[in-house]
């Protein structure tokens, strides 16, 4: 490949220096901004009193593989539940997308929110767009490598306590706190903190757009969900175009128009704020993450002239054709439909979870053994898990097999600590001649005493063998 053909197939990063600007739409994300660091930073730091776990509200502990959400607790046999979750996540993405674009994108997407904050701190050190223009293109020297420290300084700072804070969800955070920088907390820990501090630094601070643009695959797919009706940042070319700069001729919206020049001034304002550098005047594009800032740039302007704002806003292509948006349509009924069953079927499965299991295994190797007083003896593994965070009591019982007897060894009746699994080992003897020969029926039945309030007992159907 040569040089030339090269030249025509990749293109060096243009750099995107946003420009600060102030609106509602920059109010709402702020405070979508503000809300989500805050779950995020402090909810490791929330104390849940838990008489058999750390006291914490939300801790995944893999060792002893249970999730505390809350007054939630999640067993591996509990899992499905993230499967619904993950359908109800989806369902709501589809559903919103088809009414109001990429507002996922735009205002909740961890890649935006991090990239504002990271935005927000280059602001903050280096000054507004044209600063920052000037200190890229200017030497190194004092002032450009002060700046630069400072802001990259910045960024380490908060992508460390973002990879930090990540870590605090998996073990009781002031423990792995202290743990953690004494140099007394296990591997996992440093390595997970340290790889989402490069990371968040890398994708937040150097890749920015082009994670949007580039990695993430919802950029490519969305419009499979887009239609006619909607809501998108649009351009409204029918009162915008013919655009033309403000002159002392074209001062007044009734002399624009008398002379047939649109709305749209040309002050570049609505292309400065934009994360990712695109100029929304020419059309939907992918690279577009509905954030609307470059509507409250162009309100700011049309309030400044005096004139009708609207110019770019949420809209729908059916709207900028004078026709009406349909928000209830077939296929947003279907996602809702989807939607609302997910979260009903998840719900009840929640409120109607078992308080506690058991599985009943007959152990095969030897399947039946012939015992000196001519009984015979089938063995039995009975797994026992209580699921919940207080002491509880059950006795088990052999029932519909004539003459059976069940013998736990000196257990009378099993104690469950607060989220304990226990095998125990059982042996039913029985007189063969009440029994036909091969398998015989019966149930193995757990009866809580305490500790579980009203809970149901729990029958198994087994076999007892005879040769």
């Amino acid at each position: 490949m040569s040089e030339q053909t090269a030249d025509t197939l990749y293109q060096k990063r243009i750099p995107i220096y946003p420009r600060s600007v102030k609106g509602r739409f920059r109010n709402l994300k702020y405070g979508i901004l503000a809300l989500a660091y805050g779950v995020y930073f402090l909810l490791p730091w929330v104390r849940w009193a838990r008489p058999n776990a750390p006291d914490q509200a939300v801790i995944f502990d893999i060792p002893d593989r249970v999730f505390y959400i809350f007054g939630l607790t999640m067993h591996p046999q509990d899992m499905y539940w993230l499967a619904g979750f993950l359908v109800i996540a989806a369902m709501l993405l589809f559903m919103v997308t088809g009414i109001a674009g990429r507002v996922f994108c735009g205002y909740f997407c961890f890649q935006t929110l991090w990239t504002d904050v990271f935005t927000s701190l280059e602001h903050l050190i280096q000054g507004e767009r044209p600063a920052r223009m000037r200190l890229d293109k200017a030497p190194w020297g004092a002032e450009k490598l002060t700046k630069k420290g400072l802001t990259w300084a910045a960024w380490l700072g908060v992508a460390f306590l973002t990879g930090l804070t990540f870590t605090l969800y998996w073990g009781n955070a002031p423990t792995l706190v202290y743990q953690f920088f004494t140099g007394q907390a296990p591997f996992p820990a440093y390595a997970t903190t340290f790889f989402l501090t490069a990371t968040t630094f890398v994708m937040a601070g150097l890749a920015r757009e082009q994670v949007c643009t580039y990695m993430c695959p919802y950029a490519r797919f969305q419009s499979a969900m887009f239609d006619q009706d909607t809501l998108i940042v649009s351009y409204d070319p029918n009162r915008g175009e013919n655009r033309h700069k403000v002159s002392k001729e074209l001062r007044t919206r009734e002399a624009r128009q008398a002379q047939g020049v649109g709305d749209c001034i040309e002050c570049g304002y609505c292309v400065q704020v934009c994360p990712t550098g695109i100029d929304i005047r020419n059309g939907l594009q992918y690279q577009c993450i509905s954030c609307a800032l470059c509507i409250d740039a162009c309100d700011t302007i049309m309030d400044k002239m005096g004139w009708p704002r609207g110019l770019i806003r949420y809209t729908s292509d059916k709207e900028l054709r004078g026709e009406k948006t349909r928000i209830i349509k077939p296929k947003t009924l279907g996602y809702a439909t989807v939607l609302t069953a997910a979260i009903l079927f998840l719900g009840w499965s929640i409120a109607n979870r078992a308080l506690y299991t058991a599985t009943v295994e007959q152990i095969r190797q030897p399947l039946a053994v012939q015992l000196a007083d001519g009984r015979v003896q089938n063995s039995y593994e009975i797994k026992l898990n209580n699921k919940t965070n207080r002491e509880t009591v059950v006795n088990i019982y052999a029932i519909e097999l004539p003459s059976g007897e069940l013998d736990l060894g000196r257990l009378n009746q099993i104690t469950l600590r607060p989220e304990q699994r226990l095998r125990i080992l059982a042996r039913v003897k029985a007189d063969p001649a009440r029994l036909q020969p091969g398998q015989n029926p019966f149930e193995m039945v757990i009866v809580p005493i305490s500790g579980l309030g009203d809970e149901d007992p729990i029958r198994r159907d087994s076999t007892f063998y005879v040769p």
